[in-house]
């Protein structure tokens, strides 16, 4: 079965077992946002104990304060009501495995995946690159208590975030699902 097969599938007993979820009102029921880490890892409606319906769950590369992630912050509170959000870092991130450099370098040689020997990153297959990945910042991470006090500190100095609104700052542990939480980032992040 194909991943595109496996994925109907799934959705087809989603459909069956739906119920009255589409009665579910747009705004977030516990009005509450989560930036956090793609991470295939991280579940938030399990570790942040969400239902369907219940806060805005904003997602990208290292969990990172982003423009476009302080634009779904700042919409999920402007037009949907939210009154605390959370910025959620993970151990074991893929983010710490690489700088903007090195990423930088491999799309300049190649698109295709790159492999990871535990030390360092190279192409299998050469050719077929592209420059424009020198003028992107690709958010990396040197230090996860450190990036989400920034992160937090970036969504709390931006013009269009009220100061109202607390913003925590944890890390997620991979190996044991505690959420941890970073007091310099949370006291960064005070209303």
């Amino acid at each position: 079965m194909t991943i595109l097969a496996e994925v109907l599938a799934a959705n087809d007993q989603y459909v069956a077992d739906f119920g009255d979820k589409g009665r579910l009102a747009l705004p977030p029921a516990r009005r509450f946002a989560i930036l956090t880490c793609m991470d295939a890892r991280l579940d938030p409606a399990k570790y942040a104990g969400l239902s369907e319906g219940d806060a805005h769950v904003i997602r990208n590369a290292g969990g990172r304060a982003s423009d476009d992630a302080i634009r779904s912050l700042v919409i999920s509170h402007k037009l949907l009501g939210t009154l605390e959000w959370f910025v959620i870092h993970h151990t074991d991130c893929g983010m710490e495995l690489f700088c903007d450099e090195v990423m930088a370098d491999l799309l300049d040689d190649s698109l295709e995946t790159a492999a990871f020997d535990g030390t360092a990153w190279s192409n299998p297959k050469h050719g077929g690159g592209c420059t424009a990945g020198h003028f992107v910042k690709w958010l990396t991470i040197a230090s996860q208590e450190e990036s989400v006090y920034q992160d937090v500190k970036r969504v709390r100095e931006h013009p269009l975030v009220p100061k109202y609104i607390p913003i925590y700052g944890f890390i997620y542990d991979v190996k044991s699902g505690k959420l941890i939480e970073v007091p310099k980032a949370t006291e960064a992040g005070r209303a």
